[in-house]
C-alpha cells in the first residue's frame, strides 16, 4: 500500500494498534517474567541473556513467546489483506482471552505459573497475527511493534542530515503512541494484569470494528 493511497482511517487504526503494543509489552515485561510478546527483537535479546545465565529472565517464557508469535504469524499469513478486519478481530479475541486467563495474577507478579505461560501464549499469538497482516499492508513507518527504523528515519531524513523530513508527523505520532501505551500499561498494572490486557483487547476490537465498517465488502471476501 503506497503512502499516497493510505486512507486516513487505516493510519488511525495502525496508530491505535501501536498504542496497544506499548500496553501489551508493558504487561508482558513487567508482569509475565520479563519477556516481550510483541517486540520479538527484544525477546531474542532477553532469550540470549537468559541462556547465558543472566538473573531475572525466563528462558521458557521467551521460548513460549517466540513459538506462539511464530504460530500467530503463520495464521496471519493465511489471511488476505482484504480480510484484515477479521485478523484484527482474532487478535482482539486472543487479547481478551489473555485478560480472562490473567484474572488470577496479582502483584508483585514474582512467581511464574502455568497461567503466566497461558497469558504469554495468547498475547504472543495475537501479536504474531497482527504483525503478519501489518507487514503485508506495508504502510511506511507504521509497523505497530518496532520503532527502530522509525526513529532512524526521523534522524537520517531530517534537515540536519540534509533531508526534507518526510512523514515526520506520522513517525512522531508512532513514537508517542507506543510511549503512551507503555506508560498506560504500567499504570494499569498497578490495578491488575487482566484489566491491562482487557484495555488492549478492547482497543483492538474497536479497530477491527472500524476496519469492517469502513470496508465491509472487502472484509467479506
Amino acid at each position: 500500500m503506497s503512502e499516497s493511497s493510505t486512507p486516513a482511517t487505516h493510519l488511525g487504526i495502525l496508530q491505535a494498534m501501536t498504542f496497544t503494543t506499548g500496553i501489551v509489552d508493558a504487561a508482558s515485561f513487567l508482569a509475565l517474567g520479563h519477556v516481550f510478546t510483541a517486540n520479538m527483537t527484544g525477546n531474542i535479546v532477553f532469550l540470549g541473556f537468559g541462556l547465558a545465565g543472566a538473573p531475572g529472565l525466563s528462558v521458557p517464557g521467551s521460548l513460549v513467546a517466540l513459538v506462539c508469535f511464530g504460530a500467530g504469524a503463520v495464521a496471519g499469513g493465511r489471511i488476505s489483506v482484504a480480510r484484515s478486519a477479521r485478523a484484527f478481530a482474532a487478535e482482539a479475541i486472543l487479547l481478551l482471552t489473555a485478560a480472562w486467563l490473567a484474572l488470577g495474577l496479582v502483584a508483585p507478579y514474582g512467581v511464574i505459573t502455568a497461567t503466566t505461560y497461558g497469558v504469554i501464549a495468547a498475547t504472543g499469538t495475537a501479536m504474531g497475527i497482527r504483525n503478519a497482516i501489518v507487514r503485508r499492508l506495508a504502510v511506511p513507518d507504521l509497523t505497530t511493534t518496532v520503532l527502530t527504523l522509525t526513529i532512524t528515519g526521523l534522524a537520517a531524513d531530517s534537515t540536519l542530515a540534509g533531508g526534507y523530513n518526510p512523514r515526520w508527523q506520522r513517525r512522531c505520532a508512532a513514537v508517542v503512541a507506543m510511549l503512551g501505551g507503555a506508560a498506560t500499561g504500567a499504570v494499569l498494572l498497578r490495578l491488575s494484569v487482566a484489566l491491562t490486557l482487557a484495555v488492549a483487547g478492547a482497543i483492538t476490537a474497536v479497530c477491527a470494528l472500524v476496519a469492517y465498517t469502513v470496508h465491509p465488502k472487502e472484509a467479506q471476501q
